[in-house]
């Protein structure tokens, strides 16, 4: 294997790799938001052997600086204890300027961070110490569910379920002809749930539809991303939790 490690003139500390017939699917150009110095020399040479581009920087300044000039970056992982912010505050700016998948890769472990990191807009969340073939895995999830699909619906794909109307093929959503911004995935609950209105999903449902069977972690994400449709609707009442079962499509007035 061939590694070459560079450092430009932003302070981006990086590494090339490449494979050579040993079955990888494509190289994925990952940023690393990571201010420990050994755990991020571990994960560089570990996504390194996998023949991946790594960049890394140690603050979360560098962090939102690469995410802006970076076009062809696929994947970030953002650690949360970051020297000059909180990673939560760099994953809600990155957000609102770049659908680029975040991966959240934490020492903390609590419930709150999970759920506060996924409203915030990111993609997954992994508790360190994890292993390399995990974080592999979740990496090519997250970057196989931000790929467009080949097939787009047919134009006359829009569900109108009272005021509120589902474009599948533009992914817009609106409220009595206001648009509502969701992220990818929020769309992708919301319609799932609107395949068949007043039908309870369960959460592993949701789960296996929505992230294709690749969610490790909780099933809490679930709860997470529908907190997150509720309030940027308007009411709560769109989305009905059934306790102990899942969630149904509703019809508020």
């Amino acid at each position: 294997m061939d590694k070459k490690r560079d450092r430009n003139a932003c302070g981006l500390h990086t590494v090339h790799a490449q494979r050579a017939k040993t079955g990888h699917n494509g190289r994925v150009h990952i940023l690393l938001v990571e201010d420990d110095r050994s755990v991020a020399s571990s994960a560089i040479d570990g996504l390194a052997a996998l023949g991946h581009s790594v960049d890394h920087v140690v603050t979360g300044a560098a962090a939102l600086e690469a995410a802006r000039l970076m076009s062809s970056l696929d994947v970030i992982l953002l650690d949360l204890g970051l020297p000059d912010m909180d990673g939560q505050e760099v994953c809600r700016r990155i957000r609102t300027t770049s659908e680029t998948p975040i991966i959240v890769v934490s020492a903390r472990d609590d419930e709150a961070d999970r759920v506060i990191a996924l409203e915030l807009g990111a993609d997954d969340y992994l508790v360190k110490p994890y292993g390399m073939r995990e974080l592999s895995a979740r990496i090519r999830a997250v970057v196989r569910r931000s790929q467009p699909t080949p097939a787009a619906p047919p134009p006359s794909a829009v569900q109108e379920i009272g005021r509120l109307s589902i474009d599948r093929r533009s992914q817009r959503v609106h409220i009595d002809g206001e648009e509502i911004a969701l992220t990818a995935k929020e769309f992708d609950v919301l319609a799932y749930l609107a395949e068949d209105p007043g039908a309870v999903r369960r959460r592993t449902e949701i789960l296996e539809h929505v992230w294709e069977g690749h969610w490790y972690g909780a099933t809490k994400t679930v709860d997470a991303h529908v907190a997150a449709i509720r309030k940027k609707l308007g009411d709560s009442g769109w989305i009905e939790a059934v306790r102990g079962v899942g969630f149904r499509l509703g019809f508020p007035e």
